[in-house]
């Protein structure tokens, strides 16, 4: 069976083709993403001494994480996913995000290095963060700026990459704004404010901790 991706010559041996609509993929996506928002919204909002700001970051954090381990997780170590015959959800988003950036359906390295890396590293540290800010952890920023910088830096590898590649692996320009712009420009603007923000709060402490020192003497 063909496939739909770009490169048209790309080779998908056993492809098998998607069974369920993009608004069902997207759908199923948006709803449980709004259940975990909503749920950690909720549960943070019996926390003492939480701000709102805090409340939104614990959301993000582990919208995040679980994006990371769920779905990054199962292509990274699924790399027959484009054959699965069964329906399976998470085979059916990698089929439809292909679209916008066929890499994945055709297991470029540097792709799967970085989803694997950040599946492993930056999912679970991501919840660490939910918890960090939640007990107040002392070091819940420092946390907060190493995660934030590391999906930067996968961000930025993802499409300089493309970019030197040829960036020709959408099979429409709807799938290229929609999937491969709109739906990465997330982990640009929000890690930049988060670690924009860490930064402040570290400096602010090691300022602080630096004038205590030159009162003492």
């Amino acid at each position: 069976m063909e496939h739909p991706y770009v490169p048209r010559d790309l080779q998908l041996p056993g492809y098998v083709a998607i069974s369920l609509s993009q608004s069902t993929i997207l759908g199923v996506f948006g709803l449980a993403s709004l259940f975990v928002v909503s749920l950690v919204w909720i549960v943070s909002g019996r926390l003492r001494k939480v701000s709102n700001l805090d409340r939104f970051l614990m959301c993000w954090w582990a919208f995040t994480g679980l994006t990371h381990m769920i779905l990054e997780g199962y292509f990274a170590f699924s790399p027959e996913f484009y054959k699965d015959k069964a329906g399976f959800y998470l085979a059916e988003v990698w089929k439809e995000y292909s679209k916008g950036d066929s890499r994945y359906a055709g297991r470029d390295a540097a792709i799967v290095t970085v989803e694997g890396i950040t599946a492993v590293l930056e999912g679970p540290t991501s919840l660490l963060a939910v918890y960090a800010i939640a007990k107040g952890k002392g070091y819940s920023y420092t946390l907060q700026f190493a995660i934030s910088l590391g999906q930067l830096y996968g961000t930025l590898v993802y499409f300089i990459t493309a970019y030197l590649d040829g960036d020709n692996f959408a099979a429409s320009p709807f799938y290229y704004y929609a999937y491969y712009v709109l739906a990465n420009s997330f982990w640009v603007l929000i890690p930049s404010l988060i670690a924009v923000r860490c930064w402040k709060k570290i400096s602010l402490a090691v300022q602080g901790q630096s004038q205590k020192k030159n009162k003492v003497r």
